[in-house]
């Protein structure tokens, strides 16, 4: 039962990263992440800060270069084609830096109109409507949360292939949020799009989500269909007999551990059935088995030591 869970199977996927490493001085940002999205998912990348998930995104834009491995995004290098890429990519980046800070929000908008032959006007007018954007407000001007509502327009009014969306309601309250989650569910029926989503609050996409990857450290510790993620990360209620001590492979596959005396509460991955034969052989009684929401069955991942 190991840590890791294997990648997800299937087609030429729209984003993949082969030993990606990208190191700051002596800080390790990403150390050989094997990112694989598939056409057409939506994949919520999961971790704390500093994990790695911004710097992910930068190199995915050839706005950073790795020091080690490769990446391609919808079947293209990115080191050998930056420009391609970024044409066919809607990005919301972690930071908001305005180098237009000059312009209003609406020439902003007539002004990277110019540069993408999709371009569809009515839908940004449409876009800037429900988001509460102020055409005549200069850039500079804008507020965290009003500048992530002029990045949203910016990423999703040319129908992008791909949108990558760093923390994208980050900044918003909560009515705008709702909005804004329920616009990009209005884009994902309207346009075939893959979305790789970074986020501090997964349950936010409890409803478009297909696909997690949890990132630690700059590694990245699980990807996988949310399907196979809810059925083989498990909590475990079990009673053990005394001075009872866990045999080596319930030890590795272990997330997360509470409780003291003869009652544990184990966050354990693999099949459940395999999982309670094992605990049974070793003398545990299983005394409740708990499927666990999308975003406590992600971070379970994100417990580095045993909780006791």
């Amino acid at each position: 039962m190991s840590r890791t869970i294997p990648e997800p199977e299937g087609g030429a996927p729209a984003v993949a990263t082969h030993g990606l490493t990208k190191r700051y001085g002596r800080e390790t940002a990403l150390a050989g992440v094997d990112l694989r999205v598939p056409e057409g998912a939506v994949y919520a990348l999961v971790g704390a800060n500093g994990a790695g998930k911004s710097t992910t995104f930068k190199v995915l834009m050839n706005l950073e270069r790795p020091d080690a491995g490769r990446a391609e995004v919808l079947g293209l290098d990115t080191a050998s084609h930056g420009p391609r890429v970024r044409a066919q990519v809607g990005y919301v980046p972690e930071q908001h830096t305005p180098a237009y800070g000059w312009m209003t929000c609406g020439r902003l908008l007539r002004h990277a109109a110019a540069y993408y032959p999709a371009w569809e006007p009515a839908y940004a007018e449409r876009l800037g409507q429900a988001l509460g954007l102020e055409p005549h407000r200069k850039v500079s001007a804008l507020s965290k949360g009003q500048a992530r509502r002029l990045q949203l327009v910016l990423a999703l009014a040319h129908r992008p292939a791909l949108l990558l969306l760093d923390e994208p309601t980050d900044g918003l309250d909560p009515v705008v949020r709702n909005r804004t989650l329920a616009l990009l569910a209005e884009h994902l029926a309207d346009s075939p799009t893959t979305i790789v989503v970074s986020t501090h609050h997964l349950h936010e996409l409890e409803s478009l989500a297909d696909h997690v990857g949890v990132l630690s450290a700059g590694r990245l510790v699980a990807q996988l269909p949310r399907h196979e993620l809810q059925r083989t990360v498990r909590r475990y209620r079990v009673e053990v007999p005394e001075r009872w001590a866990a045999p080596p492979e319930l030890q590795a596959g272990a997330l997360r551990r509470t409780g003291t005396g003869r009652e544990l509460q184990w966050t354990l991955v693999g099949e459940e059935r395999e999982v309670v034969e094992r605990l049974s052989g070793t003398g545990a009684r299983v005394r409740e088995v708990t499927a666990l929401g999308l975003e406590d069955a992600a971070l379970a991942f994100l417990s580095e030591e045993v909780s006791r």
